[in-house]
């Protein structure tokens, strides 16, 4: 993920991905809409299925990302990471991040969410973060308010060149993100349930980037 030393670049897609126990499902869903659409980095909740099922599976939907120039990003799992075959882990806390840090870095991914204060964002970032997250629900599906998390992205994007991550909860959320100066703008898992396939959704989302609205 590029430093914000470098030239602006426009703000890239991350998608998160529903729990399943079925990846090779996912994998064949991701797939097409990957190759329809450009998306940095595909974040995956791991469920609690037999170890050696899960990394069968994770073993299986890793090239079916990475083939697409997307990195595999496991939540909240980082003893996975390597052995999966993934690109990195993402912690929704940071307590859970700071522990696991050591283990990713510098050969992997280590991105941390779950940061409620401006506080623990500043030491995620000071404790090695290749990106932080903010704007995703917690485990009982709440969130701050959408002013809360735009005036927080816009924060870290005056200050810091960690890249940040915002989370949309809807289509509708995009381009607000992207023009507060998101390097990363998170969809899903609603993007999944769209009717018009998941191509096609994210196809949508890629075009909110460059709205109008996310142009400075």
């Amino acid at each position: 993920m590029a430093s914000k030393s470098q030239p602006p670049e426009p703000p890239r897609l991350y998608l998160v991905a529903p729990p399943t126990g079925d990846l090779a499902r996912l994998a064949e869903v991701l797939a097409p809409a990957l190759g329809a659409t450009e998306v940095a980095a595909v974040l995956l909740p791991v469920t609690d299925d037999d170890e050696r099922a899960l990394l069968n599976g994770l073993k299986a939907l890793a090239p079916a990302v990475q083939s697409a120039g997307a990195a595999l990003v496991l939540e909240g799992r980082p003893d996975l990471v390597a052995r999966a075959g993934a690109d990195g882990a993402h912690l929704a806390h940071i307590d859970e991040f700071v522990a696991a840090v050591g283990s990713l870095k510098p050969e992997r991914i280590a991105g941390c969410g779950g940061l409620a204060t401006r506080h623990d964002a500043m030491l995620a970032a000071e404790s090695g973060a290749d990106y932080v997250m903010f704007g995703e629900p917690d485990a009982a599906g709440h969130r701050p308010s959408f002013d809360a998390i735009v005036e927080r992205v816009e924060w870290w994007a005056e200050v810091f060149e960690i890249p940040c991550v915002g989370f949309a909860a809807t289509l509708d959320e995009i381009a607000p993100l992207a023009a507060a100066g998101a390097d990363f703008v998170a969809v899903g898992p609603y993007v999944f349930d769209d009717p018009r396939g998941l191509a096609a959704a994210l196809k949508d989302a890629a075009f909110r980037l460059s709205l109008p609205e996310a142009v400075e």
